[in-house]
């Protein structure tokens, strides 16, 4: 399969299924940097360690280098995402479903980010993915049920991992400065938080934009006949681009999420925001290295949770937890059901 960037642009132009995977493709790119990377650097603003454009150019960088550098170390969440659903032999079908599954994730993500919930792109896209999948081939033999349980791993993991890594790191921090001037700790924490915004931010873009590119990468072996993309390496032309447009969209921000996040739920301080950012980065590190796709909300969401539980567990927002964990539970079947319908709806029009 010939992955060059001419073959791929001279593609676009001359295949309409293929301009439009690659728009919509894109467009989820810039909503998921739009609406998540404020999970990455909402602690960090809050806790007043940065400002928010400061901050929102520092993600938007670290979001770059993450999906680009990452990418090229470790492609393993690319390739689960690719091989995760089955579309069948006939690949321009497979083309409009993934159209489709590509459309249900931008109406799903902009609705909910309009509400200022945080949203799980992640989740939307697996959704989309597995909807579509099950309109072309009529029923769950689209689903790739070796590739999809990583997904529940990744759900349950992010849960009880993200949780148990917070309280633990926090429980250390606390430990080791008790006694300590909090001046002096302040000061320091001040910087290490900034340190681990952009850590987060980093493996933000490594989890989420590994995602999308996968899905960019199907689109272009459809396009060119083949069903899959097994045994072919992603070109750097297209972590590239994936990257950039993450970045841009990470710049637009989101300053309602970022007051959902990190100040409605539990209200830190300087060592409490150090702490979830850098137990989130290491969780997402893991889950990276392992091809395990998660949701960077739900992993930073947890780790604040876990934080929040080492001083006491009325510190937690119960209210802003029960409305988040809705908003997820009804991901799956909501943007999935979009994209059942739109992925019938497409293969009649086109």
């Amino acid at each position: 399969m010939d992955v060059s960037l001419a073959h791929f642009l001279q593609q676009v132009l001359s295949n309409p299924a293929l301009t439009v995977t690659t728009l919509l493709t894109l467009g989820v790119i810039f909503v998921n940097g739009w609406t998540d990377a404020p999970n990455a650097i909402a602690t960090c603003v809050t806790t007043r360690c940065m400002r928010v454009r400061s901050a929102v150019i520092m993600a938007a960088i670290f979001n770059f280098l993450g999906v680009f550098i990452m990418t090229q170390l470790n492609a393993s969440v690319a390739s689960t995402i690719s091989n995760m659903v089955d579309f069948g032999g006939d690949t321009n079908a497979a083309l409009i479903a993934l159209c489709a599954a590509l459309f249900s994730i931008v109406v799903y993500s902009v609705g909910a980010s309009l509400l200022g919930i945080p949203t799980s792109e992640s989740h939307s896209l697996i959704a989309g993915l597995s909807g579509a999948a099950i309109a072309i081939q009529g029923g769950i033999g689209g689903i790739n049920m070796g590739e999809w349980v990583k997904v529940l791993y990744g759900l349950v993991a992010s849960l009880l991992f993200g949780f148990a890594v917070g309280w633990l790191v926090c429980k250390v921090v606390t430990l080791i400065c008790a006694g300590m001037d909090r001046r002096r700790t302040n000061g320091f924490f001040t910087y290490a938080q900034i340190v681990g915004a952009a850590a987060m931010s980093f493996m933000h873009g490594a989890q989420d934009g590994q995602k999308f590119i996968g899905v960019l990468f199907l689109g272009m072996a459809f396009c060119n006949g083949q069903p899959s993309v097994t045994g072919v390496m992603i070109p750097i032309w297209l972590m590239i681009l994936c990257s950039t447009i993450m970045g841009v969209g990470t710049s637009v921000g989101g300053e309602r999420i970022i007051k959902s996040v990190g100040q409605d739920m539990v209200k830190l301080e300087k060592y409490q925001g150090f702490s979830a950012d850098l137990s989130s980065a290491l969780c997402l590190l893991v889950m990276t290295v392992l091809g395990i796709p998660v949701s960077t909300t739900h992993t930073k969401t947890s780790a604040i949770m876990g934080v929040g539980a080492v001083r006491r567990l009325s510190a937690i927002n119960f209210g802003v937890v029960r409305d988040m964990m809705l908003t997820w539970v009804f991901t799956f079947p909501g943007c999935g059901l979009i994209s059942f319908v739109m992925a019938k709806l497409f293969m009649v029009v086109f």
